[in-house]
């Protein structure tokens, strides 16, 4: 059994060894920041580029800026939330967030914006899942993490089916820059409170008495961490190209817009169905290898796609299947991550490969676009679904090597 303290010496609290209301504020904190630090973009995008007098790749580029920041802060932003905790550095993010949502309610010029989404990108270091799945892995026993974990990423999977339309009315309703002055409010009421209060007990840092627990140095020496940062910067990249260029390759298959949108809509709609199907299966299998398999499964329906895709059931079907993994990345690197390094640096460690994770699910959309537009579509599908096939294969094959040694075994 894992032994879990924090600085105080106290176990994590809570029946069972939940913080249930922690588990709550940060389901509600991670919703409300990744609604409008994300997904209320593309809403937005057409009206501001509009006035703004910008091209979509030039509007579109401020938001890829902003997660290339998040980005490059994941490593120091873990190793303060191994030293600290979570609650300041997540209270003082969502000020940070809430000043830089009404800044850029105010911007006029390219250089105002990607000033403004920078400061995003740091804001979004310090609100969204890699801070929030820290503090849970603080305060949650070990064997209630993957229910926290799932809690969390259940309710937040609901953000973009909240904030794009009530973002889209509010600017019918308002305009676009009064809707983000609106969006900065509800930013900054929901997530600034809850943070500073919710968390109160979470600020010390985590320490730990696992056995096999290591120290980042350590963990980077290990070959299977390569091996996990191909599979999910492969995946990562993966998923980033189908989310952004899946529609239009639907209609290049002969379907309507309507329709290939209805489809591209059943990927959100299924990431909800393929978490909670993950965690049934956590309880009798590994984490890497039900993660293995879903994500070959994404490759072989991605495969398929270009020959059964010109029917709305073969899209379908082939979508079904990818949809199921669309949410796995997201449960599948905590789990992954504990399971073989345990707790002690867990933030540091998951920095590390969330690094070059969200910079592959960045900036794959742009050379997609290039590829797509030298080779066309068909061949981009295909190479999307290798990527996820070469995924899965780096992931089971982390099965088969020893996992290292601990610092204390030298």
């Amino acid at each position: 059994m894992h032994a879990i303290t924090s600085a105080t010496g106290r176990r994590p609290a809570g029946r069972g060894g939940i913080r249930r209301e922690v588990i709550a504020a940060l389901a509600i904190t991670t919703t409300v920041s990744y609604g409008t630090l994300y997904y209320a973009f593309s809403a937005l995008l057409e009206p501001m580029r509009t006035e703004l007098g910008l091209s979509a790749t030039t509007a579109t580029g401020a938001l890829t800026t902003a997660s290339l920041i998040s980005a490059v802060l994941g490593i120091p932003v873990g190793r303060r939330l191994d030293r600290h905790g979570g609650r300041g550095l997540m209270t003082l993010g969502s000020v940070v967030a809430a000043l830089s949502v009404l800044a850029w309610s105010r911007v006029q010029t390219p250089a105002e914006l990607y000033a403004v989404f920078v400061v995003l990108g740091i804001a979004s270091a310090m609100v969204l899942y890699p801070p929030a799945f820290a503090v849970i892995v603080a305060v949650t026993a070990p064997d209630r993490r993957t229910t926290a974990l799932l809690s969390v990423t259940l309710v937040a999977g609901f953000a973009s089916s909240i904030f794009i339309p009530l973002t889209g009315q509010l600017i019918h309703a308002y305009g676009w820059r009064h809707t983000l002055f609106i969006l900065a409010g509800v930013l900054a009421v929901l997530t600034i409170p809850l943070h500073a209060f919710a968390l109160r007990s979470t600020g010390h840092a985590v320490r730990t008495t696992q056995q096999h627990a290591m120290r980042p140095g350590r963990v980077l020496r290990d070959t299977g961490f390569w091996l996990l940062a191909v599979a999910f910067v492969l995946h990562s990249a993966a998923l980033a190209v189908i989310g952004v260029h899946l529609v239009t390759y639907l209609t290049e298959l002969g379907h309507t817009p309507t329709t290939a949108a209805a489809l591209a809509g059943l990927l959100g709609l299924l990431s909800v169905t393929g978490r909670i199907t993950v965690t049934i299966l956590r309880r009798w299998l590994p984490m890497t290898s039900i993660s293995a398999v879903i994500i070959g499964l994404q490759g072989v329906a991605l495969g398929l796609l270009p020959t059964a895709g010109h029917s709305v059931a073969g899209a379908a079907i082939c979508l079904i299947v990818f949809g199921l993994g669309f949410g796995v990345a997201s449960l599948a690197k905590p789990a992954i991550i504990l399971d073989r390094y345990g707790d002690h640096g867990y933030a540091t460690n998951a920095g590390i490969l969330g690094t070059p994770t969200t910079i592959a699910g960045a900036t794959a959309p742009l050379a997609a676009a290039a590829m797509a537009t030298a080779l066309g579509y068909t061949p981009l599908i295909r190479t999307a679904a290798s990527a996820c096939l070469l995924a899965a294969v780096a992931l089971i094959t982390t099965r088969y090597l020893p996992t290292p040694a601990p610092a204390c075994c030298d």
